[in-house]
């Protein structure tokens, strides 16, 4: 099978295999399977969650994946009419320029769990050594103590948690200003859906976050992609592309941008903002890294909606990236009439964020163990950093690495022009390496090869150096 395989097709292939198998045999390794198909690593990981999705497949993180258990069949009528009603809607067509596209693999790969014996560098989350488990398992058993943790929550937030939000963003706003969501994914998919309608432009940087394509997408929105330098979106570039296309909405992520690295200078930030204000176009700040600053890194400049109070700007603020993926929590602030069309589509998504949870993460947030937990993230990131820098360097060569940015858990390596995007991660996986894909951070083919290695992800520092030595060759 060559590598214009599908996920598809390889579950398809995989089904006639696995179905005769006895409960509980051992599949062939993810790498052994990226070999045998000769597919990337990260079709093979949609094949194989389309067969967990199907009763075929359970895997098991750190033993690898086993046939399921074979439950009897349950009745069932016929299921095929699906499939022609699904694309006879118009507005499920991808020529309609409203159509919601419901196609994430770059949110897929994130949520990837690697087979034994492979390293991940592709993971978005860090490792849960350098997170604060003990602290949250405390503050779990804390709030289940509480006399309230079952009631009913306001439908913005606990006041306590949005006041501690406002004051973490910094002065001038206040807990009437923020409203509690389910995370910064649940932040960017709400934000979308009220500021655009179906159809409406959206600008992103060029690469972006998989999870900002995906959510654009699914709320039918037409992206606009313009580049970046090592600066951050050009406020020229966006203004031509706000004159063209009548876009209200701008989505950037102001430091450590993923996949790049790269910040906004305060002057930047404040010539965009200019910008986007003489247009009446909104700008959604995804601040994700907010606290993956690193030990020797200069102060980030301040959040961009401390840098206007018109209501130019919705901040997103987020939880998991420094806690727990499992602690679902973010908060967005905007000032101004667009914060009631933010709670609206919160509510009609989820009516509210539930209350167990927001009394942890507030067990969490005000407890003595915070700060010091944020601040030995930072230095195990810093340390790691410069560790994955001299390593990269040594194995792939200064070409590879040409910024490597002091703050956030990832470096943007560039391949030699020419080379296969997807032979390169395929080889690399066949030899025990997990990368993100290069592709999977732009709305459209880039010009150049590129992977995103990921130094937060790998349960040590050992890992760490044995997976990129493992890159050794490969270019």
């Amino acid at each position: 099978m060559n590598h214009s395989s599908s996920s598809e097709d390889i579950a398809r292939e995989l089904t006639r295999d696995i179905t005769p198998l006895a409960t509980g045999t051992r599949l062939p390794s993810h790498r052994a399977l990226v070999t045998r198909f000769g597919a990337s690593a990260s079709t093979v990981s949609r094949a194989l969650a389309l067969l967990a999705q199907r009763g075929l497949v359970v895997s098991r993180p750190g033993a690898g994946t086993f046939r399921a258990a074979q439950e009897p069949a349950a009745s069932s009528g016929d299921t095929t009419w699906q499939e022609a009603a699904l694309a006879l809607n118009p507005g499920l067509a991808d020529g309609n320029p409203g159509a919601r596209r419901l196609h994430s693999p770059g949110l897929s790969n994130t949520l990837a769990t690697p087979s034994p014996g492979v390293i991940d560098l592709n993971s978005g989350y860090a490792h849960h050594s350098l997170l604060p488990m003990t602290a949250l398992r405390a503050a779990l058993t804390r709030a289940a103590r509480s006399p309230h943790a079952w009631e009913r929550p306001p439908a913005g937030g606990l006041a306590d948690l949005r006041m501690w939000f406002a004051e973490d963003i910094g002065a001038g706003l206040g807990r009437e200003d923020v409203l509690v969501v389910g995370g910064g994914q649940a932040a960017l998919s709400t934000a979308m859906r009220a500021v655009a309608q179906p159809g409406d432009p959206v600008l992103l940087e060029a690469p972006t976050y998989p999870g900002t394509l995906a959510a654009a997408r699914a709320a039918g929105l037409r992206t606009v992609s313009l580049p970046v330098d090592a600066h951050g979106m050009r406020p020229d570039y966006l203004d031509d592309a706000l004159g063209r296309t009548g876009a209200r909405l701008v989505v950037l992520q102001p430091l450590y941008q993923n996949p790049t690295g790269v910040s906004l200078t305060e002057g930047r930030a404040r010539e965009l903002l200019t910008v986007a204000r003489s247009h009446d176009a909104f700008v959604l700040e995804d601040d994700y890294a907010r606290h993956m600053t690193h030990d020797d890194g200069i102060p980030p400049a301040k959040p961009l909606i401390l840098l206007e109070s018109d209501g130019t700007v919705i901040h997103i603020r987020s939880l998991t990236k420094v806690t727990s993926p499992n602690l679902r929590i973010g908060a967005l602030a905007a000032r101004g009439p667009v914060l009631e069309r933010l709670r609206t589509v919160h509510m009609i998504d989820t009516l509210v964020v539930p209350a167990p949870l927001q009394h942890t993460a507030l067990e969490v947030l005000t407890s003595s163990a915070w700060k010091r937990s944020v601040a030995r993230l930072q230095t195990a990131l810093t340390q790691r950093r410069r560790l994955a820098v001299r390593t990269v360097v040594e194995t792939l060569g200064t070409d590879a690495l040409p910024d490597h940015p002091r703050g956030g858990y990832h470096l943007w390596l560039r391949l030699p022009r020419g080379t296969d995007e997807s032979e390169f991660l395929s080889a690399a996986l066949a030899r025990g390496t997990a990368l993100a894909p290069g592709t999977y951070f732009h709305a459209d083919q880039p010009d150049v090869p590129r992977v995103r290695l990921s130094y937060a992800a790998a349960p040590t520092t050992a890992d760490l150096v044995t997976g990129i030595h493992r890159l050794e060759g490969l270019v």
